[in-house]
Order: C-alpha cells, then sequence, then structure tokens
C-alpha cells in the first residue's frame, strides 16, 4: 500500500534534536518527557500494536491533548498483504485493516492525505469545518462523524518505508498550537518504536514463511551454528505433481508459478488443518512433517492421512471446475519415522533443512507412486500407527536401502482413488 523506495536518505519524521521542546507548554515538558519514555519503554513491549496506538491517544488525552480518533497507516513485509491500518476512538477502541496488494491499495494510496505528506515531507492540519471542495475522501466521513479537526503526519522509517499517523478531535477549538508541538515532541520517539516492532514482526513473518513454523523458532533463539541438529518423531508426507516438466514445457514461466500456486493451494491448506508442517517446497512437490504430541500413539499418522486424502480431493475438485489448463494429478507417499532438523551449508550461507534416514526413505517411496500407478502410498512404519486395514501393495526395493519395503494404499478410500486415477 505505502510506497517502498530503495535505500536513500530518509527524510526525518520530526526534529529530535532538542529545539522540539522550545514549544512545549510551560509545565507540559515532563509529562511529554513521560510519554516519550513509556513509548521506548513499555510501549516497545506490548504485545499487540492495537495497545500501543491506543495507550499513546489515552496519555495524551491526560494531558490535555483532544485526541478522539487515531490511526496508523504501516508498510509491511507480507505474502498476502501490501500494509496494515489500524484506527483507535473513543468509542470503539482498536480496529484493524489489512490493505491487500494490488492497483486498488495503490489507487487508494495516492489518493490520500498519506500521499501528499509523503511527498511534502510536512505535517497537514486540515480544519474540517470549513465548507467548500473535500481534497480527500475521508474528509466528509470524518465530518459526518463530527470531528472538526484532522492531523496527519508522516513517519519515516530508516529501512526506506513510508508511513503514517493521524490524529481527529471533536473540540471545537480543534488542535491548539501547543497541541501540535506536543505530537511533535512525542513523535520521533513513536516512530522509532513502531519501526522496531514492525521490524521484529516482519523478521519473524518472513522466516516462518520461507523456513516453517519450528525452523523459525529454533532460528530465531539462536540455533544459527552449522551442524546444530534436534531430533523429533514425526509423520512424513512427500507429494509432487505428475508430469510437471511435460505440462508446463509450452507455458511461459508466469503460467508455470500460477499453475504451481494453484496446485500448493490444493495441497497445503489440508495440510496445515492436520497439523502439519510444510518445510520445503520443492519445485512441482513439497515435503511436510506431523510432528507426534509425545505418545507415539498415532495422532501424527491419522492426520498426515487425513490431510493426504483431502489434498487430493481438493486437487480433483480443482479439475472438476477447470482451474487448471488440463488435468493434474499427484503423488503423495507417507512414512513415519525419526527426522532431524539441523543447519546445513557452507561459510555465510546455510539452509535449515529436515535430514535422516526417514526422510530420505520417505523420498524414495514417493518415486513409486508413479510406477504402482497409485496417487496415495504408505510405509509399514507409517501402517503400524493406524486402524482399519489398508490395501498391501507388496513389498519393494528403494533406491539406497537394502531391505525391501511393504507398501500399502488406503482401502477404504479405494471408490475414490480410482477415479483419481481415471
Amino acid at each position: 500500500m505505502l510506497e517502498r523506495r530503495p535505500p536513500q536518505p530518509v527524510p526525518t519524521t520530526a526534529l529530535a534534536d532538542g529545539s522540539e521542546a522550545d514549544d512545549v507548554p510551560f509545565g507540559a515538558l515532563q509529562p511529554c518527557v513521560a510519554i516519550r519514555d513509556w513509548l521506548l519503554s513499555e510501549g516497545a513491549r506490548l504485545p499487540q500494536a492495537d495497545d500501543l496506538l491506543a495507550g499513546l491517544a489515552e496519555r495524551l488525552n491526560r494531558i490535555g491533548v483532544p485526541i478522539d480518533r487515531a490511526s496508523t497507516a504501516i508498510d509491511t513485509l507480507h505474502s498476502e498483504y501490501s500494509g496494515i491500518g489500524r484506527v483507535w476512538t473513543r468509542e470503539a477502541g482498536s480496529t484493524v485493516r489489512l490493505f491487500p496488494h494490488g492497483e486498488v491499495s495503490e489507487r487508494a494510496y495516492h489518493e490520500s492525505p498519506f500521499f501528499t505528506v509523503h511527498e511534502s515531507g510536512e505535517w497537514l492540519l486540515l480544519d474540517l469545518t470549513r465548507a467548500g471542495e473535500d481534497p480527500y475522501s475521508i474528509v466528509p466521513e470524518l465530518r459526518a462523524a463530527g470531528y472538526t479537526h484532522y492531523v496527519v503526519a508522516p513517519l519515516f522509517f530508516t529501512n526506506g518505508t513510508r508511513n503514517g499517523i493521524t490524529f481527529a478531535t471533536r473540540s471545537p477549538e480543534g488542535f491548539r498550537d501547543e497541541d501540535i508541538a506536543i505530537l511533535r515532541f512525542v513523535m520521533p520517539a513513536l516512530a522509532a518504536v513502531m519501526e522496531m516492532r514492525l521490524v521484529n514482526k516482519q523478521l519473524d513473518h518472513v522466516l516462518r514463511i520461507y523456513v516453517g513454523d519450528e525452523p523459525h523458532r529454533a532460528i530465531l533463539s539462536g540455533d544459527i551454528r552449522r551442524g546444530q541438529v534436534k531430533r523429533i518423531r514425526s509423520a512424513i508426507l512427500f507429494a509432487d505433481m505428475r508430469d510437471y516438466t511435460r505440462i508446463s514445457a509450452d507455458m511461459t514461466p508466469e503460467e508455470a508459478v500460477d499453475l504451481l500456486n494453484v496446485f500448493f493451494d490444493c495441497l497445503v491448506p489440508p495440510i496445515e488443518r492436520e497439523g502439519g508442517e510444510v518445510l520445503k517446497y520443492l519445485g512441482d512437490g513439497l515435503l511436510a512433517i506431523f510432528r507426534e504430541p509425545g505418545d507415539d500413539l498415532g495422532g501424527a499418522a491419522k492426520g498426515a492421512l487425513t490431510a493426504a486424502e483431502s489434498a487430493l480431493a481438493a486437487l480433483d475438485e480443482a479439475n472438476a471446475l477447470h482451474l487448471f489448463s488440463v488435468p493434474v494429478t499427484a503423488g503423495i507417499a507417507l512414512h513415519h519415522g525419526e527426522a532431524a532438523y539441523g543447519n546445513v551449508g557452507s561459510g555465510q550461507r546455510l539452509d535449515f533443512t529436515v535430514i535422516g534416514r526417514d526422510v530420505n526413505l520417505a523420498s524414495r517411496l514417493s518415486r513409486l507412486n508413479r510406477l504402482l500407478g497409485e496417487p496415495l502410498l504408505m510405509s509399514k512404519p507409517f501402517v503400524d500407527f493406524l486402524w482399519g486395514d489398508p490395501e498391501h501393495c507388496g513389498e519393494h526395493q528403494l533406491d539406497g536401502f537394502d531391505e525391501p519395503m511393504a507398501v500399502y494404499k488406503p482401502k477404504a478410500k479405494a471408490a475414490v482413488l480410482e477415479r483419481l486415477r481415471a
């Protein structure tokens, strides 16, 4: 939503050289310093960003700044939305709005007062009681709600993002010069705290997106040395698209990406619903694990099987709705055993990945899907955790393993799987 610019000299949100205190009213400096100290200490550690905005507005009101509405618009690094807006009012408290990627959000931004203050670098003060042409679409909305004056201030972060904060009041006198002076005094501290919180949130989110939930927590807790390993018991799921090379041969790179995204939209939600965790996207496939909760009683295996069957059903539905240009099928292999999270790599470039004998076995098992013409196969160690009577598909030699592995398919779902194979 808000523009992200390449690294360059960053404008300042407000002066922070000591002169900002010159215009603060006599007797208000100590309360202003208290607000700034609260921002830099307790405010920086609040669990919710909504609490930061609400806490600031409430403290400003206590020292006489008539805040009836406050809002922020913050650029964010997120796969599903480009920015996040928060609004606090006396009546309703805090609400949150997410701004999706795309032209609609971009157009709304360029027509907003935030764009104006970002381009000018100056604060914008609007008297809402004056009749005439409204320069921004939000003005009639604010006026109808009884607000009399509106202040828009830019928040320039050191990473190049341009963000903003607004304040509105219903006071007939509006914002006095001393009120604006107080706002300018606390603004540099607010910008620093908001950026610090945002950077931490973005780091957490981006790591989770790219390496998975548990690995991202391990990395943030300090597990970044090469060779560190943590073992877990889990069900292991390998899945890939059949004939991807042939299907995508005549596609543009953009069309191939769209194909994979629709394919993964069928596979990933069922995995996550059943408590699974996608650790790796492997070109046209993926690797996921389902952790045992500790009792090793088969909950992970049941969840993995449910996820696999649901993913195949979702893929079947996508084909029926013609979401793919040609019919797309998948092969899924399920195994149960021990996996190890480990930092693997060289120098300053490491990969936090899952490794081990059982991971290799699951990968080799997935190669039998095409050979046996089955969309879903399970190893003997996986089946040992299931109730029911799966259908035995024989014993098969897996590349790199001395002993053959007994392989199974779900018997109860035979009719569905036959339709998926057709």
